[in-house]
């Protein structure tokens, strides 16, 4: 609890200070009167505050004002975040011309922006790319790898692994998104289709019929999940029932193998154990208890290796970092995640792939970072 409080705090201080940066940016442009001046702070303090007057509405059952306000405030707080990514790009500009000043010892009055350049210019840029970015949220692309293995029985020859990943299910992303995700899983026919966690966002008595949604798909080998962080936010009984009500089953430090094809082991986040709601789970003594000379599957939310597992696994499934969502985001998720998207190599023959997310988190904006549905072909192929 007690780190979901400094995070609360410092989300509350950072976004604050974006709201104060960009007043004063519209102040020294637009020199507005005390009223407007007012009317314009009052708007800045219920954006910053928005998030969690969302989460109360929504726990108190105002669902309609909470969707409204959803839109209204995730969607200002991704303009306002390209807002002051592109400002900063203008500030470290003038810096330079200013420091090109101070050592030329003369003045360069051109290459000055105005201060309606200023706070025009990335205001006009963040809006056009923030609309941009709401339609690239909704065009999902089918992200398609080919893995080669004698690991899966020649009988079997291909199998077609679909992973959807931080679908987000909650007060912005309903039913009308959602059929469009399944309909993308639909066309990949999965042999197996796996969820990487945050499949919820928010209260879950809020969904009525969207675990009934994923009825409709069936593979042959089953549906799996595992939790995510948002799960432990939403509610963790709540997304376990909503998650088993979709046809999964859940993996819970568990381990299982499918009828000879393969196996697949699942991981709780680790938000469950920062929140004291499950027990540290030993990857390599899982693993290790998994019969050999089959192709092992590991789904763990957060793209993260651990060292004393790898080569247990022939391929991980992870999600959470979306990819940044909105570019330049992605440059500190990177630093973060080393591997923050697509397939890499893990170490002792294992591989990581990391999805970029079937949907969105916050705003409903994606910037460079489209959502995907990975449809994962492991084809048997004998090795000398």
């Amino acid at each position: 609890m007690q780190a979901m409080s400094l995070f609360f705090i410092s989300f509350f201080i950072i976004y604050g200070g974006m709201h104060l940066y960009a007043f004063l940016r519209a102040r020294a442009a637009i020199r507005f009167g005390l009223v407007p001046g007012v009317a314009l702070a009052f708007f800045m303090l219920a954006m910053t505050f928005a998030p969690f007057l969302i989460r109360v509405s929504e726990k108190e059952g105002f669902e309609q004002f909470a969707r409204v306000l959803s839109y209204v405030g995730y969607i200002w707080l991704g303009v306002l975040f390209l807002f002051i990514s592109f400002s900063l790009v203008i500030d470290l500009y003038r810096l330079l011309v200013r420091a090109a000043e101070l050592v030329m010892q003369a003045e360069y009055g051109m290459l000055k922006p105005s201060q309606n350049v200023v706070f025009y210019l990335p205001l006009v840029a963040a809006i056009i790319i923030a609309a941009y970015g709401y339609r690239e949220a909704r065009n999902i692309r089918t992200e398609r790898i080919t893995i080669k293995t004698d690991r899966i029985p020649a009988s079997v020859g291909k199998l077609r692994i679909v992973q959807i990943s931080d679908v987000h299910l909650g007060l912005i992303i309903r039913r009308e998104r959602l059929r469009d995700m399944l309909n993308v899983v639909k066309e990949a026919g999965p042999d197996l289709l796996v969820s990487t966690g945050d499949l919820v966002d928010g209260q879950i008595n809020g969904l009525p019929g969207l675990g009934e949604m994923f009825r409709d798909i069936e593979p042959r080998y089953g549906k799996y999940a595992i939790t995510g962080n948002h799960e432990y936010y939403a509610g963790l009984e709540q997304a376990l029932a909503f998650t088993c009500e979709a046809g999964f089953t859940v993996l819970r430090g568990e381990a299982v193998s499918i009828n000879g094809v393969l196996n697949i082991a699942g991981i709780d986040d680790i938000a469950g154990r920062y929140l004291g709601l499950v027990r540290n789970i030993d990857e390599k003594e899982l693993l290790s208890r998994l019969p050999r000379g089959q192709f092992t599957l590991l789904l763990k939310h957060r793209p993260l290796i651990d060292k004393d597992a790898a080569g247990l696994f022939d391929l991980q499934l992870s999600g959470h970092v979306h990819k940044g969502q909105i570019f330049p985001f992605s440059i500190a998720t990177k630093l973060y995640y080393p591997v923050d998207a697509g397939l890499a190599v893990a170490g002792d023959g294992s591989r990581l792939y990391v999805s970029r997310g079937t949907g969105t988190w916050g705003p409903p904006i994606r910037f460079l970072s489209p959502p995907e549905v990975t449809l994962i072909e492991i084809v048997h192929e004998r090795t000398s």
